[in-house]
C-alpha cells in the first residue's frame, strides 16, 4: 500500500435517493484512490452515478454512508455547460471567485491577467459570453475553476458540447495547464478515447449502482492524438469491457 498521502480517498462510498420501494442507489461501495499531480478520468455509460460523485466531492450533495478523505484540499468543479454569467465580463467572471476568497483589488487584476494569459484570451478581458465561441466560454470556465486556487480539479463532461477542433485545443490547453500548474484532476467522460487520450488512469465504473469495474494505466507516450491508432485501440478495448459489463447485469 501507498504510505504517501492521497489527493484524494473514497472508502465504501454510497448515495442513494429515495427511500423505501421507490429507493434509487447510484453509488454502491465505491472505493477509490488518485494520487498528487495524477489526471485520472471515470469512464461509464449515463447514469452510472459519475456526476453524483462529482457533487458530492464539491458539497454540492451529502453521500449516503462512506468517507470522502481530500488532503490536498478543497476542490474546484468545472460543468459541461460554462455556467458563466452572461451580464459580466469575461474580467469580471473570473474575478468573482476571487472576490469571494477575499483578495485585495490589485492581487485580483494580476491573478486574472496571468490567468487569462496562461489560456489566451487576455485580448477578451472585456468580452461578454455571448462575444465568444463555445471553445471561449469553456477555456473561461476552466481559468474560473483555476482562479480558486484548488489543487484538485473536477471536471464533469466539459468537452462534450464542443466541436472536434475545439475539443482537441482544449485538450491540448487543460493538458498543458495540468502539467504546468502540477494539479491533480478527475475527469468524467462517457468517451472512451478522449479518456485515453488524456489520463494517467482510467477507472471503470459499472452501471448502476456505480462501483468501480476495472482500472487501467494509459502507458501510451505523451503528446497523444485522440484519432491516433494507439488511442483508438485502448479505447476499442475499455468500450468492450463497459459493454461486457452491461450485458451481465
Amino acid at each position: 500500500m501507498d504510505a504517501r498521502p492521497a489527493a484524494l480517498e473514497l472508502k465504501q462510498l454510497r448515495k442513494a435517493y429515495g427511500r423505501g420501494a421507490e429507493q434509487v442507489v447510484a453509488l454502491e461501495g465505491l472505493d477509490l484512490r488518485v494520487e498528487p499531480g495524477e489526471f485520472v478520468c471515470l469512464l461509464g455509460a449515463s447514469g452510472c452515478g459519475k456526476s453524483s460523485l462529482l457533487h458530492m466531492l464539491t458539497g454540492l450533495d451529502a453521500a449516503t454512508s462512506g468517507t470522502i478523505d481530500m488532503p490536498i484540499g478543497r476542490a474546484a468543479l468545472m460543468f459541461q455547460e460554462s455556467a458563466l454569467f452572461p451580464w459580466l465580463t469575461v474580467e469580471q467572471n473570473i474575478d468573482l471567485p476571487l472576490k469571494l476568497a477575499g483578495l485585495a483589488p490589485g492581487e485580483r487584476r494580476d491573478r486574472i491577467a496571468s490567468l487569462l494569459e496562461l489560456v489566451g484570451l487576455k485580448a477578451f478581458a472585456a468580452h461578454r459570453p455571448h462575444q465568444l465561441s463555445g471553445g471561449m466560454r469553456q477555456r473561461v470556465a476552466l481559468v474560473r475553476a483555476l482562479a480558486q486556487g484548488a489543487r484538485l480539479l473536477l471536471l464533469d463532461e466539459p468537452f462534450a458540447a464542443l466541436d472536434a477542433m475545439s475539443r482537441d485545443r482544449l485538450h491540448e490547453e487543460l493538458e498543458r495547464i495540468w502539467m504546468s500548474e502540477g494539479l491533480t484532476v478527475l475527469f468524467v467522460t462517457h468517451n472512451a478515447r478522449e479518456a485515453v487520450r488524456l489520463s494517467d488512469r482510467v477507472v471503470m465504473l459499472a452501471p448502476r449502482p456505480g462501483r468501480v469495474l476495472s482500472e487501467h494505466r494509459i502507458d501510451l507516450p505523451r503528446p497523444r492524438r485522440i484519432e491516433s491508432a494507439e488511442v483508438a485501440e485502448v479505447a476499442a478495448f475499455l468500450l468492450d469491457t463497459l459493454k461486457a459489463a452491461h450485458a451481465v447485469d
